[in-house]
């Protein structure tokens, strides 16, 4: 007989999401409320420098002129739209 612990496992989808994007100093505001919705963690990357991408602090204090890497480990559909738009053709 399988554990409910084992049914939760095969059901949650554990992949780590990875979108690069490019953001203006005007898009942060919209781009931190969004990550703000999700209940998983969202970082936002460029280089070695990795920021918690819920802190508008943190996102600001980043090089804006970058190609930045957005990382989430869960799923929330008004947030991967949002991404789409500030994504950059791979």
């Amino acid at each position: 007989m399988r554990s409910l612990l084992y049914e939760y496992f095969e059901r949650v989808d554990f992949r780590m999401r990875e979108k690069k994007i490019r953001l203006g100093a005007a898009d942060v505001t919209e781009f931190v409320k969004a990550a703000e919705t999700c209940d998983f963690d969202v970082d936002i990357s460029y280089d070695r420098v990795v920021i918690d991408a819920k802190s508008i602090v943190g996102v600001f204090s980043m090089d804006l002129s970058k190609v930045l890497t957005v990382k989430y480990g869960g799923q929330n559909p008004e947030f991967e739209n949002l991404l789409q738009k500030f994504a950059i053709a791979s």
